[in-house]
């Protein structure tokens, strides 16, 4: 049965770090792409980075603008884990994050909710004083 859970959430102050992590089991999710998305209290859930098709040389990484240059995602194969680093945090990016994970088989970004066919529950990011 395929799962992904997230981990590494946490309370951290402004300009502060967290790595989250996406552990993917029951399948290889090198024949997958990922994707990063938050929703915060009252908002709507929204893409914050994403990894097409892990497999293929042809692989892209793609990012909110609002996270660029302050978030990476990353692939440990190795441990059918995908990491994203998270720097220089904001109060803006407090929410609950989650991973999902996509069968569709294009090198092509994949930002949308709706390119996910499954999910993991999610954890929470706090960014305050």
């Amino acid at each position: 049965q395929l799962q992904l859970a997230e981990s590494g959430g946490g309370v951290v102050q402004p300009g502060g770090s967290l790595r989250l992590s996406c552990a993917a089991s029951g399948f290889n999710f090198a024949n997958y792409g990922i994707g990063w998305f938050r929703q915060a209290p009252g908002k709507e859930r929204e893409g914050v980075s994403c990894i097409s098709l892990i497999s293929s040389s042809r692989s892209t990484i793609d990012y909110v603008d609002s996270v660029k240059g302050r978030f990476t995602i990353s692939t440990d194969n190795a441990k059918n884990t995908v990491v994203l680093q998270m720097y220089s945090l904001k109060p803006e990016d407090t929410a609950a994050y989650y991973c999902a994970a996509s069968d569709r088989a294009t090198w092509l970004p994949m930002t949308a909710r709706s390119d996910y066919q499954y999910w993991g529950g999610g954890t929470q990011v706090t960014v305050s004083l």
